[in-house]
């Protein structure tokens, strides 16, 4: 097993929009429609999530591969306003498939919205957002409801009116304290904006915050991260999410590590600064509840992403967004005009779908679970699984607690690795 992490897919999960390696193209011609809308009579009634995905950034940051756009590279075809109309009539359509199944529309727990950069959308759009959910579906008491903000398009008058419009916590894109990092990452905030912004977050009334932070970035050393972790703390945050850098395929970032302009993250170094920022935060009372999030407590843990970690249930609305509902999972078409058109034409945008298997959600439980804190039943495992857990306790990566198997410090620096050792044991 190698120091490999894997907080990338966290990070697109989180978001809604992590692609499977299904051939979702070739499938476009199956969007979830009246004849496969019988198989989501299987939502199992528990928890139920919707996540929003806004497609639009200011600029493209080097790293990243998410489905967003730049206002020139969409031209005229898209933009705010459409993907709102497109989003009202995705959420009413997706209302009415619900409400056919025999548990009717379930409450809303938790509601996401991700992308891009919500808050380019400002204060008011936003909770244009949240009122668009809220006239569909029945947002459940003490609903979590989260929005991510690029620091830069914040202010107190911002986040004044989403308290108001009732967003419940929210997400920062910090990254790093380092000038030098950001710019290596092509992020446009400055430095100290992040921590200024969370604390007018928690002066308009956000008791939950988050910061995140990524690691490894060439070029950044340990006294960079330091400092990033002193800022994370000095802003009273009570939510931070860590993830080390990966260099995504046909990423500006990834074409200047292919022509050797910058050194590739070395794996080493990852787990080192993994190991740093787990003592420093756990130092400063912040706890581990999965491999990449630290919190301040139970309440302060970002709910609609145990969710999804917890095999639960979600909409995603908007381009490029999956959903899941009772072992059918589907995906929205990516790009903002043609998501817009499809909408516009009368069913829901899915670019493809599937039913998953048993052994499909078996090895996604395995994989998602095993990274929490606390940790993967171990009577959900096969008997071969159960052979390869007494090995992964025997090397230190993992023990048992109870009826669960949780991840150790070393574990959790391998947790990849010892999924594929139980699953590969499984199959």
């Amino acid at each position: 097993m190698t120091s490999t992490q894997i907080p990338a897919a966290d990070a697109a999960d989180a978001r809604g929009v992590h692609v499977r390696g299904r051939a979702a193209d070739a499938a476009d011609a199956r969007g979830v429609g009246v004849t496969e809308r019988p198989l989501l009579r299987d939502f199992g009634g528990g928890p139920f999530g919707i996540y929003v995905h806004v497609p639009f950034c200011a600029t493209r940051c080097g790293y990243c591969d998410f489905n967003t756009y730049t206002a020139g590279e969409l031209g005229t075809s898209a933009s705010p306003q459409s993907w709102l109309a497109a989003l009202r009539g995705e959420l009413g359509e997706a209302a009415r498939v619900f409400g056919e199944l025999p548990s009717a529309q379930p409450p809303v727990s938790t509601v996401f919205v991700g992308g891009g950069t919500p808050s380019l959308l400002g204060g008011d759009g936003l909770a244009e957002v949240l009122d668009a959910v809220r006239e569909r579906f029945p947002l459940a008491p003490g609903a979590e409801v989260t929005t991510e903000s690029n620091p830069e398009s914040t202010s107190p008058r911002f986040f004044e009116r989403l308290r108001a419009a009732g967003f419940t916590r929210i997400s920062l894109g910090m990254q790093s304290a380092a000038e030098h990092v950001l710019r290596v990452l092509d992020r446009t905030h400055t430095p100290g904006r992040a921590v200024a912004a969370a604390r007018e977050a928690r002066a308009a009334g956000f008791e939950h915050v988050n910061l995140d932070l990524i690691y490894g970035t060439p070029g950044e050393h340990d006294e960079d991260l330091d400092a990033s972790l002193e800022a994370v703390l000095a802003a009273g945050v009570d939510h931070v999410s860590a993830y080390s850098l990966i260099v995504e395929d046909g990423t500006a970032l990834a074409r200047k590590v292919r022509r050797g302009e910058l050194p590739a993250p070395d794996d080493d170094v990852l787990a080192a600064r993994y190991e740093r920022i787990d003592a420093r935060l756990s130092a400063a009372g912040l706890t581990w509840y999965e491999v990449s999030n630290w919190a301040a407590g139970d309440a302060a843990r970002c709910r609609h992403n145990l969710g999804y970690w917890d095999g639960g249930d979600w909409l995603g609305a908007g381009p490029g967004a999956h959903s899941h509902l009772g072992g059918v999972r589907w995906w929205n078409v990516k790009h903002p005009a043609r998501y817009a058109a499809r909408v516009a034409g009368g069913g829901l945008p899915a670019a493809g779908w599937e039913a998953l298997t048993d052994e499909e959600r078996h090895t996604e439980r395995v994989m998602l679970t095993a990274r929490l804190r606390t940790g993967l039943p171990v009577a959900e495992l096969t008997a071969a699984e159960l052979r390869a857990v007494d090995r992964v306790v025997a090397d230190g990566l993992a023990l048992r607690a109870g009826d669960r198997l949780v991840l150790t410090a070393n574990g959790r620096l391998l947790a990849d690795g010892v999924v594929r050792e139980l699953l590969t044991a499984g199959g």
